[in-house]
């Protein structure tokens, strides 16, 4: 890597100053600094494209891994399938009049006692009513008449 320090910067630009002369070294310098943010724009770029590449090729490892695991998956489901067909077909192929041997209990249905028209909230009627929450919604005509100033008879 480049060592520049401070002195050396000095030096080089005395001798810039020397050889290209104090009318053009603006424009030389402007033109230097435009060339090098150029350089490091490119340098950045072929960065980030390398490091899409490996990213890319990452990407690609993986998806081959998933591929191979979701195909192993798909083999065990289909023997467990096969398996379990070639037992449902000698079970259900049996001649016996007897019923099986366990049979699960029926469980009775239970209405679950809830309203599920009315609405539950999370917070509490209390809570609300402490806080001032209005819980019921007024309409505008009932509003209006509500907060209505009495006539002065």
């Amino acid at each position: 890597m480049l060592d520049l320090s401070f002195s050396k910067m000095g030096l080089i630009g005395v001798v810039a100053l020397i050889v290209i002369g104090p009318e053009r070294l603006p424009k030389v310098a402007r033109t230097l600094g435009t060339m090098l943010g150029k350089a490091q724009r490119y340098v950045s770029d072929v960065k980030a494209e390398v490091n899409r590449t490996m990213d890319l090729e990452e990407l690609k490892k993986m998806k081959d891994t998933v591929e191979t695991a979701a195909r192993d998956v798909e083999q065990s489901v289909q023997t467990s399938a096969s398996e379990f067909e070639k037992d449902w077909a000698e079970v259900t192929s049996s001649t016996s009049s007897e019923p099986p041997a366990w049979t699960p209990p029926l469980a009775e249905y239970k209405h679950p006692g809830k309203n599920w028209r009315l609405k539950r909230g999370a917070v509490p009627q209390w809570y609300k009513a402490r806080s001032g929450v209005r819980t019921k919604a007024l309409s505008g005509a009932a509003r209006v008449a509500r907060y209505r100033p009495k006539p002065l008879n």
